[in-house]
């Protein structure tokens, strides 16, 4: 039997999804089912589906062909300028299994059946990527979700309350997601006094425009945010790049700081963040986007402690 070469395979594979990925992204502005899980899933499938006609593959040799088409298509992001390690690192989770699954799904239609008409699972995979197009226009809007952190202050809540509206440079972090390009935050300043005064927090990429929308001092600060910066500085080792996904997938509707007086006179500093994400599956990024907001809070807070106990 001939042999079908594994390199047409993969570059076969590594066009279409690419292809396919573009589409979702650059033509329907879209970060989701299409892209984080059908082309996942078709990278495992389609190469190993491919050589499987020409060649007996066991199941090492499946994965070893899914998985190398894996690591080209990691590679093709990044010399098209079109992803950076970060956001790469942050989906292998999810791409993986996929991927796995996507080769061992190949692996068993050749088993089972030593003919498979290529044209059904083609159709087939084509039907399944319009489905995930069409749901991708009537998903709902992302839901708003709510991140809280608190610290404990040993200082009087008036004291705690003038750090918590502006506060100066806080030391360079240590904490090891901020030295991935993270943004994070540098100080704060505030223009005017009250409910309708306009507070900036500044970040590394830019500031953060917040109008107050409640100052019950010494107790509550709300605002909304109506200006934002980019949420990090994506990395790739080949380009300066800047994916889609920094403007507007992500987007922080408005925040508060809520100081309670304790019996004992310390003071409990608790803040929240209201945030929209916009790439599916929600469930899953809203793991990292927590993760990374609690650690902002935290910078923040801890700044406010300290400089407040101070």
């Amino acid at each position: 039997m001939k042999r079908y070469p594994e390199a047409i395979a993969i570059t076969t594979t590594l066009l279409i999804t690419i292809l396919l990925g573009i589409f979702s992204v650059k033509v329907l502005g879209d970060y989701g089912g299409l892209v984080f899980l059908f082309i996942p899933f078709l990278i495992g499938f389609l190469p190993v589906f491919m050589v499987g006609y020409h060649k007996v593959l066991d199941k090492t040799a499946a994965f070893r062909i899914g998985f190398a088409t894996m690591g080209f298509s990691i590679l093709a992001l990044l010399i098209l300028a079109l992803e950076g390690i970060i956001c790469i690192i942050m989906a292998i989770p999810i791409i993986v299994p996929l991927v796995f699954w996507g080769s061992f799904t190949a692996y068993k239609v050749h088993k089972n059946r030593q003919h498979p008409n290529p044209a059904n699972y083609l159709i087939l995979l084509f039907l399944s990527s319009i489905s995930l197009t069409s749901f991708e226009y009537i998903y709902k809007e992302p839901t708003i979700i709510p991140v809280s952190t608190s610290v404990k202050i040993d200082a009087p809540i008036e004291t705690v309350w003038n750090n918590v509206v502006t506060f100066n440079k806080i030391d360079e972090p240590t904490d090891w997601i901020f030295k991935t390009g993270v943004s994070y935050p540098t100080d704060a300043t505030i223009k005017g006094e009250g409910v309708g005064a306009i507070r900036y927090c500044n970040f590394t990429t830019g500031s953060f425009v917040e109008p107050i929308t409640t100052w019950n001092e010494p107790n509550l600060l709300q605002f909304d945010v109506v200006e934002q910066p980019i949420p990090m500085d994506e990395w790739n080792p080949f380009w300066e790049i800047h994916p889609p996904h920094l403007d507007g997938y992500f987007m922080s509707q408005k925040g508060q700081f809520k100081l309670e007086q304790l019996p004992n006179g310390n003071t409990l500093l608790e803040g929240t963040t209201w945030y929209k994400v916009d790439i599916r599956p929600e469930n899953y990024w809203k793991l990292w986007s927590d993760f990374i907001i609690h650690r902002i809070h935290l910078r923040v807070l801890n700044h406010i402690k300290k400089e407040s106990e101070n």
